[in-house]
């Protein structure tokens, strides 16, 4: 009788016994988890330390080599050339640009991709010294970095397929080279192309003079160059039978400036004469400027650009002349994936960010001497800035905006030039040329590897990243800004 008013007593502490040890084995599996992750991260961090003085030389060799927007030529081919002796299967002249290649290892999902870019700008050939001094015989320079960008996204690929050959993680990594980024848009190009289709999600990251994860969302561009054609003649023995195409610049750049006024306040409009004749003596029968225009949003920025072509066609009216535009290129607005970020900056915190030896301290010093206005203190560059989104107005475009809004993107900065230090300028070039800008570098690849480890095998994140995806894009089906032309190749003749 006993035993069988026991009985309940019993079952009930069978089941209590059965579910703690479930839950003790679940524990256990998940701390056994938990310290396989940490292991093979650590074992990232040494394989990507063991790689640097190599990422350090591929580097410098594209600072030296310093080509602008789809002439990068020497620079792409050495990105390939890593990773075809890594073992990716590489293709090449993608979306009708000769310097434009997709590197892939791997199969199956996730499919997992990294960005890298590698072109210069122009006219700012600098020698890496602390004080301004140009490199004779050339013309550009690494201004923005992207000679760093590349090699860690390369160097970051490199890591994840030798998890993959080792059986570590599972699926398809693939790197992209992105030429022409300063202007010439060279991912939207992809994009349009398709290149991204199926991808599970995108890691990128910038050269700059801080470390965070982005959480401001680049400015909306599209740019474009207005060509005037008039007529030649003697200016001072008949200047009547001339009509000057440089007066219809002038007169597009007048009614620019005066439009300033009337325009959200967020805009930002830029231009520069690439052709305004040849000698004084002559009207001239050519001239062209280059525009950009910007805004947080990609509506409002196509509007103005609009309204910039309309005046243009009033200035060439109003001269005489005849006139014509050839888009450039166009950029949207950067969309945000806060579910990325997040999990971004966990790896980025794990990487830590610069430390500086005293020699390079005081590199970064005298550079500091150079700035308009006060500098942060070098230091800085060793601090990780919180995770928070900042306001949109100002700020830079990056055609990375286009691959946001057809695949959930995710990507950071990284110090590699000393704190304070602006983008496309001497200084930048010079830190560049350093291993205060390799040093970076070396965070950056880091810290995307590590990303992308928890994107392999967290397959939770990528769903739930995709639906903020979805839920961003909205109903906006993506439609390039520069349209169905084909690639600038020659924009920066």
């Amino acid at each position: 009788m006993d035993a069988e008013q026991n009985k309940p007593k019993f079952d009930a502490m069978k089941k209590i016994l059965a579910i703690c040890l479930l839950f003790a084995l679940n524990s256990y599996g998940q701390n056994a988890a938990s310290q396989q992750m940490t292991a093979l991260k650590e074992k990232t961090l040494l394989m990507l330390d063991a790689s640097y003085a190599a990422d350090k030389k591929t580097a410098l060799q594209i600072w030296d080599y310093a080509e602008l927007g789809y002439k990068e030529t020497k620079s792409a081919a050495l990105h390939v050339q890593n990773l075809k002796e890594a073992g990716f299967s590489v293709e090449t002249g993608v979306a009708g640009i000769p310097t434009a290649f997709v590197a892939t290892y791997g199969s199956g999902s996730p499919v997992i991709g990294i960005l890298a870019e590698y072109d210069a700008l122009p006219g700012l050939a600098q020698e890496a010294v602390p004080e301004k001094k140009s490199i004779d015989g050339k013309t550009g320079g690494h201004g923005c970095g992207h000679h760093l960008f590349g090699t860690a996204s390369v160097s970051a690929g490199i890591a994840i397929k030798k998890l993959m050959e080792e059986k570590k993680i599972t699926g398809t990594i693939k790197v992209y080279g992105c030429p022409a980024e300063e202007g010439g848009s060279g991912k939207v190009y992809m994009v349009r192309e398709g290149l991204f289709k199926n991808v599970d999600a995108v890691i990128h990251w910038h050269p700059a003079n801080q470390n965070r994860v982005i959480m401001t969302s680049f400015i909306a561009n599209k740019s474009a160059k207005f060509r005037f054609n008039g007529i030649a003649s003697h200016a001072a023995m008949s200047p009547e039978n001339g009509r000057s195409a440089l007066d219809a610049v002038e007169a597009l750049n007048h009614m620019a400036n005066m439009m300033r006024e009337h325009i959200p306040q967020e805009t930002r409009i830029h231009y520069v004469i690439t052709n305004g004749g040849k000698a004084p003596n002559v009207v001239p029968d050519f001239a062209e400027v280059y525009y950009y225009v910007r805004h947080p949003k990609r509506e409002v920025a196509v509007d103005v650009f609009d309204r910039i072509a309309k005046a243009a066609e009033g200035a060439a009216l109003g001269t005489g002349t005849k006139m014509s535009y050839e888009i450039v290129g166009g950029t949207h607005d950067l969309l945000i994936n806060k579910t990325l970020a997040e999990l971004m900056q966990e790896n980025l915190a794990k990487t830590g960010g610069v430390n500086y030896t005293e020699e390079e301290t005081a590199f970064g010093k005298k550079i500091q001497a150079s700035f308009i206005g006060n500098a942060p203190p070098v230091e800085e560059a060793a601090s990780i800035k919180p995770l928070q989104k900042e306001a949109d107005a100002g700020g830079g475009s990056s055609d990375v905006s286009d691959v946001s809004y057809v695949v959930p993107t995710v990507g950071l900065e990284a110090a590699t030039w000393i704190p304070g230090t602006s983008a496309h300028s001497w200084q930048a070039v010079a830190c560049g040329g350093t291993e205060i800008g390799t040093k970076g570098m070396l965070v950056a690849a880091k810290t995307m590897a590590l990303t992308a480890i928890d994107l392999f095998s967290k397959p939770a994140v990528i769903q739930k990243a995709k639906e903020e995806f979805v839920k961003g894009v909205g109903s906006y089906q993506y439609k390039p800004l520069l349209g169905d032309r084909k690639p600038a190749l020659n924009y920066r003749d």
